[in-house]
């Protein structure tokens, strides 16, 4: 038993009061004479005896009356927890797109929400955790509103997020994860420290048919090749529609069969089209909807500028085509300096001295977000390159070595070589060069490495975090036949086609990306990203020739959006959900053995054992009818027991 003003017990002290009068007696009795009668002696000892009896009785009753008292003003109850603890629920409601789906009760989502609503205790504070918002120390009536207005959201959180987010959650005594628990191991759960109580909400249908990704395979000049990646999650099956939309217009449909948990590529040929704004659509019912339809668009993208400076450009020529790119060569003496800043990617090829008119222009031009390659002359002064690598902040050029060297080592998780190698290649026909540069560059990443682990090409930043790409060779045929081998296209085709990140064919939900727009802005002038329901500004960084777009959190649901400048469009996007989402990967809770995590199989039971655990049975009604009995127990024995 525990007391809720345990203080009010040293008040038993006061049954020492009727103990005292018994014992000391405030009335005392006085012997009278008599006439001797015999008689009587028998009567005066019965009289005595039962005087006595009487005395105990009532001193009994009025022991029991003050215990009985000090006992129900001390409020006496039983519990698990101390009544002065505030029970505070924090719950995590796992509101992504995985949850909307079918149970057997109906939406998973919705159900736990009216589970939770309907289960609540108006006497506790709750917390309410989703993959969008927090709600902090809110009342029982106002955590009905916010969990019954709850929608799916793109956005998620790791269990490892999930339980951070609940430890900063001040007083919790209680924390509840109502989750699918898709895409989760039992290791996540590892560091858990704090008392969890689990509930698994999951979809009655498990079988998932979903579009997994888009991409072109092949553009020619009449015709592009759209690739639809459709992922199978179940049994086989067979003429399954699906269809391509340029925008509202229908483009091609057809019918497909899919092997049992397998993958399977669709191909539609369509004309090419400017500014096409496609959608796939899958027409099939599964356990989830969302991934039945998928958006992307093709525009008609703005070459390249790139700009070689140096006496023999003739590969770089060769590379940079008039399709995809804006080519100028320019020898040192001809440098038009009013259109370095116009340029995406410049190249200097083999300069040997570059002056300081063209170093203070390379300096701004870097400032404003270009790219810059970096090809040493055999005789580059080092004055004025480290001139150069100085200002930019990207390292120093320490020596020249005359020695040949074989080009063997291929970094193919560098941006560059991404989808350019269908496996590492290791027996391909060596490059070699005869005259190295060695330099020490800051936050380098090696691109292609020598034979004895020094880097032949590397990446840089510079101090305004523009890329700089540094040659340790000269390329001409003298010094080298890198020109001559399969690298030389890919490495500078992919650094053109990088200095500027052209639209994708789609961007994902609720991850970075990043989108470079070929335009120039004005001092005020701001890019909104927006469709027909809702508008954003994005982050945006401006540089001479380029804006970037950074979105990560915005927008919130798929479709199509348009980049605009004021009321001038500039370009249409698409964005589609995260493929994660449709994964029918699910944690089995049961199987987690941490002492500190229960499992419920319901909300019901899960609140019910939180009030069963904090309800607090009180004992002071039964203290103060026992302190009446006493007193009318009292009354009748001064009333009705004869002395």
């Amino acid at each position: 038993m525990q007391f809720k003003h345990p203080e009010i017990l040293y008040f038993l002290f006061l049954l020492i009061i009727p103990i005292l009068v018994h014992l000391f007696q405030l009335r005392k009795f006085k012997k009278v004479p008599f006439t001797n009668v015999a008689f009587l002696e028998n009567l005066v000892i019965k009289n005595r005896k039962s005087s006595q009896l009487k005395k105990w009785l009532v001193l009994c009753t009025r022991l029991l009356l003050i215990t009985a008292l000090v006992l129900a003003f001390a409020q006496p109850f039983f519990s698990n927890e101390n009544v002065d603890t505030e029970n505070h629920v924090a719950i995590y409601l796992d509101n992504s797109l995985s949850t909307n789906s079918k149970g057997s009760k109906g939406n998973i989502l919705k159900v736990a929400s009216q589970e939770i609503a309907e289960n609540i205790s108006p006497n506790n504070t709750y917390s309410l955790l989703t993959n969008s918002n927090i709600y902090q120390n809110i009342s029982g009536d106002e955590l009905k509103k916010i969990v019954l207005n709850t929608k799916n959201s793109v956005q998620s959180l790791s269990i490892s997020d999930v339980l951070l987010k609940l430890s900063n959650i001040n007083g919790a005594t209680e924390k509840i994860l109502v989750s699918d628990f898709q895409n989760i191991k039992d290791e996540a759960f590892n560091s858990v420290s704090s008392t969890l109580s689990l509930t698994q909400i999951l979809p009655e249908k498990r079988e998932n048919l979903a579009i997994d990704s888009v991409y072109l395979s092949t553009n020619t000049n009449a015709k592009s090749t759209i690739n639809i990646n459709i992922k199978n999650q179940g049994t086989l099956k067979e003429n399954i529609p699906v269809a391509i939309y340029n925008g509202k217009k229908l483009i091609s449909k057809q019918t497909f069969t899919i092997q049992k948990n397998a993958e399977k590529v669709i191909s539609f040929a369509i004309e090419n089209i400017s500014n096409f704004t496609g959608i796939v659509k899958l027409d099939h019912t599964d356990t989830f909807e969302f991934d039945n339809e998928f958006f992307f668009t093709i525009n008609s993208n703005e070459k390249i500028n790139v700009l070689a400076i140096g006496n023999d450009n003739d590969f770089l020529s060769r590379i940079y085509t008039e399709q995809e790119f804006n080519f100028t060569g320019s020898t040192i003496q001809n440098v038009n300096y009013n259109t370095l800043n116009q340029q995406q990617l410049i190249v200097l090829n083999e300069v040997d001295k570059l002056p300081e008119s063209l170093l203070r222009s390379l300096i701004d031009y870097t400032k404003n977000g270009g790219s810059l390659a970096i090809i040493p002359n055999a005789k580059s002064e080092f004055k004025s390159y480290n001139k150069l690598f100085e200002r930019l902040g990207v390292g120093k050029l320490l020596s020249k070595k005359i020695d040949s060297l074989k080009i063997t080592k291929i970094n193919f998780n560098h941006p560059l070589f991404k989808n350019v190698f269908d496996k590492k290649v290791t027996n391909f026909q060596y490059p070699t060069t005869t005259t190295t540069f060695n330099t020490k560059m800051n936050r380098s990443s090696s691109i292609i490495d020598y034979e004895n682990n020094e880097p032949f090409i590397q990446e840089t930043n510079s101090s305004s975090s523009s890329k700089v790409y540094w040659f340790s060779s000269p390329l001409n045929k003298e010094k080298s036949n890198f020109t001559n081998s399969p690298l030389v296209v890919p490495v500078f085709y992919n650094m053109g086609k990088q200095s500027l990140k052209l639209s994708k064919l789609y961007y994902t939900l609720a991850q970075p990306n990043t989108i470079e727009i070929a335009t120039q802005l004005e001092k005020d002038d701001i890019l909104t990203i927006k469709n027909t329901n809702n508008s954003f500004i994005p982050l945006q960084q401006t540089f001479q020739t380029k804006v970037k777009l950074s979105t990560s959190e915005l927008p919130e649901s798929k479709g199509f959006y348009t980049i605009e400048k004021g009321n001038l469009k500039v370009q249409t996007i698409a964005y589609n959900n995260p493929p994660a989402e449709s994964s029918l990967n699910y944690l089995n809770i049961n199987s987690l053995k941490k002492k500190n995590i229960s499992i419920n199989n319901s909300l019901e039971d899960n609140f019910k054992k939180i009030e069963d655990k904090y309800k607090v049975h009180w004992f002071w009604k039964w203290f103060l009818i026992l302190a009446i009995v006493s007193l009318l127990l009292e009354i009748l024995i001064l009333k009705y027991f004869k002395v």
